[in-house]
């Protein structure tokens, strides 16, 4: 297998790589994340093949000759059409908890695996949905995680390996892709048959 390279500092990407036995190294990227999130199926796409791309451009320049995957991805929550990102603050974390208990939203993911080969670029990308239905919570249960702060860097407001397990009603998907990266379909599309 090529050696692969993940362009996120995310601590839960590389946690759910290392959880499948996949060895690898880290190159965070800093790029645009502005985009039009009206198709946050695209949007999501477009992001994480940003971030792959400069990773492999910065490869191609650091080792030219060296052959290997570098892997984008980007994560949102989308609940009754409106993109929940990571909150602000904690009352934007109370606000989106508020709206997310009792109901059922989606988590999508991008990824974009490009292949390098020498200085040749090769991109395969495509983006994972899993639905999440959340238990009915009092406020004073919101008001109670919020003051955690484990929403405060993640997508939608909740860490579906934390805490909020607790209020996780079901999930229709990938687990992982909910954590922040679909590791099965990375696998099983990419890497396997790279």
């Amino acid at each position: 297998m090529l050696p692969i390279v993940l362009a996120s500092a995310s601590p839960r990407r590389r946690a759910l790589l290392e959880q499948v036995g996949l060895d690898f190294e880290v190159f965070p990227t800093d790029v645009d994340e502005t985009v039009q999130w009206e198709e946050p199926v695209w949007a999501v796409q477009e992001l994480a093949c940003r971030k792959a791309r400069a990773a492999a451009q910065a490869s191609v320049k650091k080792d030219p000759i060296r052959d290997a995957w570098i892997i984008g991805a980007d994560t949102v929550v989308v609940h009754r059409g409106k993109v929940l990102g990571k909150p602000a603050d904690r009352q934007a974390a109370v606000d989106m908890l508020s709206a997310l208990q009792g109901e059922t939203h989606s988590v999508y993911t991008g990824v974009c695996a490009v292949r390098k080969q020498g200085t040749a670029l090769r991109e395969t990308a495509f983006t994972e949905e899993t639905k999440v239905s959340v238990h009915e919570m009092e406020m004073w249960e919101i008001e109670e995680y919020a003051d955690t702060l484990e929403p405060m860097d993640k997508a939608g407001a909740y860490a579906i390996q934390g805490i909020f397990a607790r209020y996780i009603r079901c999930i229709e998907g990938d687990y992982c892709n909910v954590v922040g990266l679909p590791v099965a379909r990375i696998f099983q599309e990419i890497l396997k048959n790279g």
